[in-house]
């Protein structure tokens, strides 16, 4: 989402970062927001900005995601509630990339256990050469185990 507003305009990603800009106007030491009146010409462009952001956002989701952030009120609102709901990218990137090796070690125990089944069954070790090495003669196993299967 990031490289996608920031394609459009690069100040649209502050805006998500940053938050909306509300004008400010400084009374007694305290500020307080400026009614609409006040704001000078560059203060409404800055409200703009969250408004066009907060489209690009809305149009960039599907309905059921469109719905979780339809009440926020600044872009900065919808992308926290969009981090919320989703997590952190790099966490899932990391989450996933855990679990296919997870996946590959267990296709890889598969594999083996098969191996010494086809051994266990073809004890007379006629596939064996005194030439071959042991994974050699572990996947002639079993592919000759594999055929038995199939056929």
């Amino acid at each position: 989402m990031k490289i996608f507003v920031e394609s459009i305009d690069q100040g649209k990603w502050v805006s998500i970062e940053n938050g909306p800009s509300i004008p400010k106007l400084k009374k007694n030491g305290s500020f307080f927001s400026k009614t609409w009146s006040q704001w000078t010409n560059e203060e409404c462009k800055m409200a703009k900005l969250d408004c066009i952001t907060q489209n690009i956002i809305a149009y960039a989701l599907d309905t059921n995601e469109f719905f979780k952030i339809s009440k926020c009120k600044s872009a900065k609102e919808m992308w926290d509630t969009l981090k919320a709901t989703h997590g952190n990218i790099n966490e899932s990137k990391e989450v996933r990339s855990r679990s296919q090796a997870r996946r590959k070690r267990r296709q890889n125990r598969k594999s083996l256990n098969l191996c010494f089944m086809a051994k266990k069954e073809d004890d007379s070790s006629s596939v064996s050469s005194s030439n071959s090495s042991n994974s050699e003669n572990c996947f002639k196993l079993f592919k000759k185990h594999m055929k038995k299967l199939t056929d």
